[in-house]
């Protein structure tokens, strides 16, 4: 079996509709799929991109084509916990120190699940501390030492790193996936991630 990764941040609606969707690719190819926290902003600076709706504004009809898509990976998957977030873009530098900081306390799935739903279902604004220790607190978890762990240097240090390599591997942005050493982009090459994982273990 391949090794597969899912580079992503909460910030990135994309990344929260795959996250929805990896449980159905690992029930059909029993695959594992890793999930490396990095952070999108750090990925910007470091290729020189920026976000869809910057590189997009003032092409004629671009963004509405975007927004179809999207609606059509939402139909096709069966997907009904999705809102747009109205505080978006929001700065996830926190809740992402708080992914490193939570797989170094090994919580890092019930996290990961609380922020994405928090972020992507409860219009929640995850740049408020405040606001994101109560998400996690709710969820079961320690909201506010985790919170208060995204200030140590072994965390911000991992975030950090976790990007670098990343970028050095060839992400631009997310969610990004690896099967082994193939680099896939964005949410619709999902059926690619699952060719390419079930060509790998025949």
């Amino acid at each position: 079996m391949p090794k597969v990764e899912f580079h992503f941040d909460f910030g990135s609606p994309n990344a929260y509709l795959a996250h929805l969707v990896v449980p159905d690719i690992e029930r059909r190819t029993g695959a594992t799929f890793e999930y490396v926290p990095v952070l999108l902003g750090g990925v910007f600076k470091l290729t020189n991109n920026r976000s869809p709706v910057e590189k997009l504004a003032g092409i004629k009809n671009r963004l509405e084509y975007e927004q179809l898509e999207m609606r059509r990976f939402i139909r096709r998957h069966g997907i009904t916990q999705f809102t747009w977030n109205p505080f978006f873009p929001v700065n996830t530098l926190l809740v992402m120190r708080g992914a490193v900081a939570a797989q170094l306390d090994n919580v890092f799935d019930r996290y990961v699940a609380a922020v994405f739903k928090a972020m992507w279902a409860e219009q929640k604004k995850m740049d408020d501390a405040e606001v994101a220790a109560a998400v996690l607190q709710q969820a079961g978890l320690d909201g506010a030492r985790l919170i208060a762990r995204t200030q140590k240097p072994e965390v911000k240090d991992r975030l950090l790193k976790n990007t670098e390599a990343s970028v050095a591997r060839g992400t631009f942005g997310a969610p990004t996936f690896f099967v082994g050493d193939e680099i896939f982009f964005g949410k619709d090459r999902l059926r690619d991630v699952e060719e390419e994982v079930a060509g790998a273990t025949t």
